[in-house]
C-alpha cells in the first residue's frame, strides 16, 4: 500500500487540478473553493480510517478533529456566547478523535469495506449532508464538497492498487485486489449494512438538481473548452497563437469566466453553483 505521505501529496495534486478547472468555469464561488477542496484532500487519506495504533491513523484522526471542530467554530461562530463556543469546539475535537476512533477501531477491519467503491460513495454522500445541514452551505456546494471527496477516495484505493504490482520484481503482491473493489465480499454482512447506510443517507441528502444541471451544462463544458489553452502566448511571452478551441457560445472577454447556466438560464447556485450565498 501507498504511505501516508503519498496519499496525501497525490490527493493534493489531484484536487488542486480539479479546484483549478472549477475555479476556471466559475463552478463555485472562490469563498467555497477551499472547504471543497479540502473535503476532497480529506476523502484521499478516509480508506485509511480503519488502521489501528499507527501513527498515520493517529495524524488522521488528529486531522480531521481538528477540521471539524475548527469547521463547527466557524460556522456557529455569530450564534453563540465564546463560552458555547469553546464548549462546542472542544466537544467536537473529543468527540471525533477519541469517540469515533474508538468506535471504529473496535468494528472496522483494515482493508475491509472501508477499502471499497461503496464506502467512497458513503462518504461523498456523507460530506454532502454534513456540508449542508451542519456547515450551512448551499446544495450545489455541497454536492461538489461529496463529488471531490469521491475522486479523493477512489485515488487513495487506485493508490494502494498499484503500490501492490512490484515492477522491479515482476510479480503482484497477496494485497492485490483487496483495495479498488465494489464491496468486501469476505464480509457480506459489512457490505449490506453500508450499502444500508448509503441508502438511508440519501434520505437526509440536500436537492441533487442544481449540482446536476451546474455539471451538466454546456456552457460550463464550452467555457472550459474555451479557456483550456492561452489564446496567444504561454504566460504572455512564449509562444505565438495556441489556436484556442472556439466555444460553441459566443465566448467572454479574455481572463472572464462564463458562469454556468441551469436549463431556465439563470444562474447555477452553487456559491456561483451558491454565489452570494
Amino acid at each position: 500500500m501507498a504511505n501516508f505521505t503519498t496519499h496525501i501529496a497525490v490527493g493534493t495534486v489531484v484536487c488542486g487540478a480539479l479546484s483549478t478547472l472549477t475555479l476556471a468555469a466559475d463552478v463555485v464561488a472562490p469563498e467555497n473553493l477551499v472547504a471543497v477542496t479540502l473535503a476532497g484532500v480529506l476523502g484521499s487519506i478516509l480508506p485509511d480510517i480503519d488502521l489501528r495504533d499507527s501513527r498515520p491513523a493517529r495524524m488522521m484522526w488528529s486531522g480531521l478533529a481538528i477540521f471539524f471542530s475548527f469547521a463547527v467554530l466557524f460556522f456557529y461562530a455569530t450564534e453563540y456566547s465564546i463560552a458555547e463556543l469553546w464548549i462546542i469546539w472542544l466537544g467536537t475535537l473529543v468527540s471525533v478523535r477519541y469517540g469515533l476512533q474508538a468506535i471504529f477501531d473496535r468494528i472496522a477491519v483494515h482493508r475491509g469495506i472501508w477499502h471499497s467503491i461503496l464506502a467512497a460513495a458513503f462518504m461523498g454522500v456523507f460530506t454532502a449532508i454534513a456540508y449542508y445541514h451542519i456547515f450551512r452551505r448551499p446544495d450545489g456546494v455541497a454536492w461538489l464538497a461529496g463529488a471531490f471527496t469521491f475522486i479523493g477516495y477512489l485515488v487513495h484505493l487506485a493508490l494502494d492498487e498499484i503500490y501492490s504490482v512490484d515492477i522491479g520484481d515482476r510479480r503482484v503482491k497477496a494485497s492485490f485486489g483487496s483495495a479498488m473493489k465494489l464491496y468486501d465480499g469476505s464480509r457480506p454482512g459489512h457490505s449490506l449494512a453500508m450499502l444500508a447506510a448509503v441508502v438511508l443517507m440519501f434520505a437526509f441528502s440536500p436537492p441533487t438538481q442544481t449540482f446536476v444541471e451546474g455539471v451538466s451544462s454546456r456552457a460550463l463544458w464550452a467555457g472550459l473548452q474555451h479557456r483550456l489553452l492561452p489564446e496567444d502566448k504561454w504566460f504572455g511571452v512564449i509562444g505565438g497563437d495556441m489556436g484556442r478551441v472556439a466555444a460553441t457560445e459566443e465566448p467572454s472577454a479574455p481572463g472572464t469566466a462564463t458562469a454556468p447556466e441551469t436549463s431556465a438560464g439563470a444562474p447555477i447556485e452553487t456559491g456561483a453553483i451558491g454565489k452570494g450565498q
